[in-house]
């Protein structure tokens, strides 16, 4: 008797120390995501503010094309410096497309780099000091918004977010 009860407190043991080790695992594999995402998502905005930045410099050079497509948006294209920020904002897109956690991440990323566009569009057609302000009130506003679902996917929800 005395055997069969140790040998229950060994698996019993045992068992305990399994489930607990892989909870340890599961814990530090979330975080390793949660930061894999938060330097994603913080590369993201740096990028898309770098070039929201250089359309504001007098010195940018944008090009609007009409798309192939007929998708009705034209297409920005930069000189060399704007190159530069624009496949890094791309390459920070495809990065995020990799790492997100949810659909709406992907989704407000894409609304972000498509209004991003239009400010560069925009700023092909008029000076840095005359780009429309809708352009503005609507890039910000599909910021914010990524800002939102990010923090959500991440757990950086604060009550006044909800």
């Amino acid at each position: 008797m005395t055997a069969v009860a140790t040998l229950c407190a060994v698996v019993l043991g045992g068992w305990l120390t399994l489930r607990g080790q892989d909870r340890l695992w599961r814990r530090d594999t979330e975080r390793q995501w949660r930061d894999i995402r938060l330097k994603a998502y913080t590369d993201f905005l740096t990028a898309m503010r770098e070039l929201v930045a250089y359309l504001l410099t007098p010195t940018a050079v944008v090009t609007a094309v009409p798309r192939q497509s007929g998708e009705g948006d034209d297409m920005p294209f930069f000189d060399e410096r704007g190159t530069r920020h624009k496949e890094r904002l791309e390459a920070t897109k495809s990065a995020i497309r990799l790492v997100a956690g949810t659909a709406t991440v992907v989704e407000a990323t894409d609304a972000l780099v498509r209004r991003a566009r239009l400010v560069a569009v925009a700023r092909a057609e008029h000076g840095p000091d005359a780009i429309p302000p809708e352009r503005f009130t609507e890039l910000w506003a599909a910021e914010r918004a990524f800002l939102r679902d990010a923090r959500a996917e991440v757990g950086l929800v604060r009550p006044s977010d909800q």
